[in-house]
């Protein structure tokens, strides 16, 4: 039977309700999968949450660059016993007395000079910042990458269950043809119970491909948090992205890799780091001012009854911790040789990201010429099939002879398709790996 008569036959068998019916189900494409990806993944949602964190880290109101403005308040009140002697000679016995004090007051605090720690702590949180963008990318990436990951793995699963179901018809058409040859005595048995051993094989085949299909529908729909039972097509048209020239992506990788610009980032980090330690050699000046309000009531022994003050006060100090027991020595030492470390880190990720990136042109061409090189044996096997099926009309070949023709088509019509996909995969690692994935379209 002709292949385009046995992909009618898998529609006409989806319309009857074998499998789940296509006009009741919603056409998923990749870019619908990669913005319900982003929108619900959880580490996603937590590269976010981070961003955010960083982003009111690096708020003005987190840099110590503005004054701290502080209130205070009180009251006392006393009830004593006293026993005065005054210069004239003259003594008084108080028996509860009272006094009472009140204060109130606002103190204005600001620190003039540093020795630039602040500068240089706002232009660290500002790399920070940067670096949690950074980590927010890698979240999306790999968001992407696992979202297309699960999309195409669906689209060779579906394959697999439209080549099976090809292979159900025809192996049912031969048990029905070795069945009638051997009820015309035309044929043997051990022709029909092959027939019917190899239908069996396809059922099962076909069965475990319809779960496989089912289980990677579910893997999709956990990533991109949506009910696990729920069905959809997909968008089976794939295109390879034209012109993909090596020394364009390699340029593109030194510039825009993220794990190379994630290096980076921490190594300005660690930089302003060694400035702030720098910064606890030099003296800290900090001003003061206070507007007070003080008022107090005097019991009799005293020479005022009662007594308010209230004005503007003001001040400067200076600190300079001249000798800390070595802990800022240290703490300098420490910092210059991470700085160190994260030089030979970075040296060392752009030695493995050329290794890297060699690994995965190499395996992108491949599968290419894989892919094309399939597609070349599909026509052949696809011919060497039809003409096959005409002779076993014919009586010309053996049920075995047809048998292996069917397989050969079954096995290249697989290999196409895993070959397409995995070119496909390999195309978007080769994105990824140069930081173009988040400019592409799918």
């Amino acid at each position: 039977m002709k292949k385009i008569l046995l992909k009618k036959l898998f529609l006409i068998t989806c319309l009857l309700g074998l499998f789940n019916p296509l006009q009741a189900q919603d056409i998923l494409s990749e870019s619908q999968a990669i913005k319900l990806a982003l929108k619900n993944n959880f580490g996603v949602l937590i590269g976010e949450n981070n961003l955010e964190i960083s982003a009111n880290n690096k708020s003005i109101l987190n840099t110590r660059f503005l004054p701290t403005l502080g209130a205070s308040a009180g009251a006392n009140y006393n009830l004593n016993t006293i026993s005065a002697n005054f210069q004239n000679g003259t003594t008084t016995e108080l028996v509860g007395a009272k006094s009472s004090s009140f204060n109130a007051g606002l103190n204005l605090n600001y620190t003039l000079f540093d020795g630039l720690g602040r500068w240089y702590n706002f232009k660290q949180l500002k790399e920070r910042y940067a670096l949690s963008e950074l980590e927010a990318r890698t979240s999306i990436e790999n968001a992407i990458f696992l979202t297309l990951s699960a999309y195409y793995d669906i689209a060779v699963q579906l394959n697999n269950v439209k080549v099976s179901t090809e292979a159900v018809e025809v192996s049912k058409i031969r048990v029905l043809r070795t069945t009638q040859e051997f009820n015309y005595s035309q044929g043997n048995k051990l022709s029909v119970l092959n027939a019917q051993v190899d239908l069996n094989n396809d059922s099962i085949n076909l069965a475990n491909a319809t779960l496989a299909l089912a289980n990677s529908k579910r893997n999709l729909n956990a990533i991109i948090v949506q009910d696990i039972q729920a069905d959809f097509q997909i968008n089976e048209d794939l295109k390879f992205i034209e012109n993909f020239e090596k020394n364009t992506l390699h340029e593109a990788m030194l510039e825009n890799n993220v794990s190379l610009l994630q290096l980076k980032k921490n190594m300005r980090i660690g930089q302003y780091n060694e400035n702030i330690f720098r910064a606890q050699y030099l003296p800290t000046i900090a001003a003061t001012t206070q507007y007070g309000w003080n008022r107090s009531n005097n019991n009799e022994a005293s020479f005022l009854a009662s007594a308010t003050s209230y004005g503007l006060s003001a001040g400067a100090t200076l600190s300079w911790n001249l000798f800390d027991g070595g802990t800022t020595r240290t703490s300098m030492q420490n910092a210059k040789l991470t700085n160190e470390n994260l030089a030979l880190q970075q040296a060392e990720l752009e030695n493995n990201l050329a290794r890297d990136f060699e690994i995965a042109w190499a395996d992108y061409r491949n599968k290419i010429y894989l892919y094309t090189t399939q597609e070349k044996n599909l026509i052949s096997n696809e011919d060497n099939f039809n003409r096959t099926n005409e002779q076993f009309k014919l009586g010309l070949v053996s049920s075995v002879e047809y048998r292996q023709a069917q397989q050969n088509l079954l096995t290249v019509e697989t290999q196409v398709t895993q070959s397409k996909y995995s070119a496909k995969l390999a195309e978007i690692k080769l994105l990824q790996l140069a930081g173009l994935l988040l400019e592409t379209d799918f």
